[in-house]
């Protein structure tokens, strides 16, 4: 039997599997290409795969055998136990020092797990986040690899190659061990969903409350997207907003209000609460998908429930001024928060995180992909232990430009009764942050009276009956006892 050729194999013929493919083959790779569904193989290289480096495989041992060592296969298959299944299906022909990818939006921990279960077999396990959608698949993605360190010289050449490029330098990098890159990949969703919501209260001002019609909200995304807001999802709303149907109507206006969702925000919003990261601005745009799902119910509320009514009598350039800073501002915090919650994760799963190179990784090729990640990587390069982007000049700059605009906009919302969450939050977290002092004091008062939860007191108060950097139980009413309740932080 000849030596074998194929420099990568990917199991998953769906469009990003079949996308991959193709601009790996572009690049110079022999790439081969496994289905389940064994028919799609032979359609795919009769098809879209003619003429190409790619060789199709009909089992999971056709696929191996036709695999340079150490062998590299990509899973492009749906998150959860179709994963399992194909890594159990591919063990008994591996042998050790070969690569298992899965490249599908799988959860960290899973990633985790079978990182150690892979390793323990001599296997090496990379997670990869990839984003781009199917476009950026074909052309180039934002790839976002973690797990096992030695597998990474292996594909370095592979991935970089055919991800996206910003400024000659490739939107892919290693990111860390484990699950890190699913992590990561989590994360870049999560401020997706954030992106995604502020720009719907933006439209949803611009059109319920300032009464333009989809054309003019559509001229004021194609300006912004000339400027500090340039990028994908700002681009990709321009084209929705000037989209016509076939009456000449706005399609936009005729999609049911309800938006869907797979998880990956949820996951993020939950994981800020187990690492006690305020990532407020993702968690309100989960919640406000699922405000938007109970349509019937708000239907009904609606005919109950009474609230203004948007009146709009000003200057509209004024306004849409004051709401692109809104918009610039709000951003500024999601990834903010975005990099508290990496930071955090570094912390407690033990992971050097590159942040610098996290925010290349999103420059290009990715749903998130913006003019304003240069410089978020600017910033993590000059200083990689940047403790927050809000403390980097040019993000303190720009918030402190912006302050007078969204402030405006978030009371304007709250005067017209139209829901700026997204909006809300990002300013109630920088007016938090920025407070040297909140009334936390009263709450961990309320703690102690009603739950004998123990409270320190600040070190200038210290005294011989509030002794400093201690648990301090008060009996409030004289009625209780002395005993303090176990304290632990949340």
């Amino acid at each position: 039997m000849s030596a074998p050729t194929g420099d990568i194999g990917l199991i998953g013929l769906a469009v990003m599997g079949q996308n991959l493919i193709l601009n790996a083959a572009d690049h110079g790779y022999t790439v081969v290409a496994y289905n389940r569904t064994v028919s799609k193989v032979d359609h795919f290289l009769e098809n879209e795969a003619k003429g190409k480096s790619i060789i199709g495989a009909h089992s999971i041992e056709e696929l191996v055998a036709n695999l340079k060592r150490p062998r590299r296969i990509i899973l492009l298959v749906k998150a959860g136990d179709a994963v399992d299944n194909f890594i159990s299906q591919l063990e008994p022909h591996l042998e050790k020092g070969d690569i298992i990818i899965d490249g599908g939006n799988s959860h960290f921990p899973d990633s985790n797990r079978r990182y150690e279960e892979l390793k323990a077999k001599g296997l090496l396990f990379v997670g990869s986040g990839v984003s781009g959608g199917e476009e950026g698949a074909r052309t180039g993605p934002s790839l976002m690899p973690g797990g096992a360190a030695e597998a990474w010289p292996h594909i370095k050449a592979i991935f970089q190659d055919i991800a996206a490029k910003t400024d000659g330098e490739p939107c892919c990098d290693w990111v860390g061990p484990a699950g890190a890159g699913h992590y990561v990949k989590m994360v870049h969703n999560g401020i997706e969903y954030g992106d995604m919501q502020l720009i719907c209260e933006a439209y949803d001002l611009l059109k319920r409350g300032a009464g333009f019609t989809d054309k003019e909200i559509a001229d004021v995304f194609a300006k912004w997207n000339t400027g500090v807001l340039d990028s994908f999802l700002i681009e990709i709303t321009r084209d929705i907003l000037y989209f016509q149907d076939e009456d000449n109507t706005p399609l936009v206006e005729k999609i049911l209000d309800t938006a869907g969702q797979k998880g990956t925000g949820k996951w993020t919003a939950v994981n800020a609460l187990d690492l006690a990261t305020p990532v407020t601005l993702i968690g309100e745009a989960v919640f406000s998908r699922t405000l938007s799902a109970i349509k019937d119910e708000r239907v009904r509320a609606s005919k109950i429930l009474g609230g203004p009514s948007p009146k709009f009598d000003g200057n509209k350039e004024e306004f849409v001024n004051n709401l692109e800073q809104a918009l610039y501002a709000s951003k500024i915090i999601s990834y903010a928060q975005g990099f508290m919650l990496i930071r955090e994760a570094g912390k407690e799963y033990g992971w050097e995180l590159n942040n610098a190179g996290i925010a290349l990784m999103w420059r290009g090729g990715c749903i998130i992909r913006s003019v304003f990640l240069g410089e978020i990587t600017k910033a993590y390069r000059e200083n990689p232990k940047l403790e927050n982007l809000l403390f980097n000049e040019f993000f303190y700059n720009a918030i402190n430009k912006a302050q007078d605009g969204w402030r405006e906009i978030v009371a304007t919302s709250a005067k017209w009764g139209i829901p700026t969450p997204a909006f809300s939050t990002a300013l109630s977290f920088y007016d938090g942050y920025r407070s040297a002092r909140l009334p936390a004091n009263l709450l961990q008062a309320q703690r102690d009276y009603f739950g004998a939860h123990t409270f320190k007191v600040l070190d200038e108060f210290a005294s011989d009956k509030l002794p400093k950097n201690t648990n301090i139980h008060i009996n409030w009413t004289g009625r209780g006892g002395n005993v303090s309740a176990s304290t632990y932080d949340a």
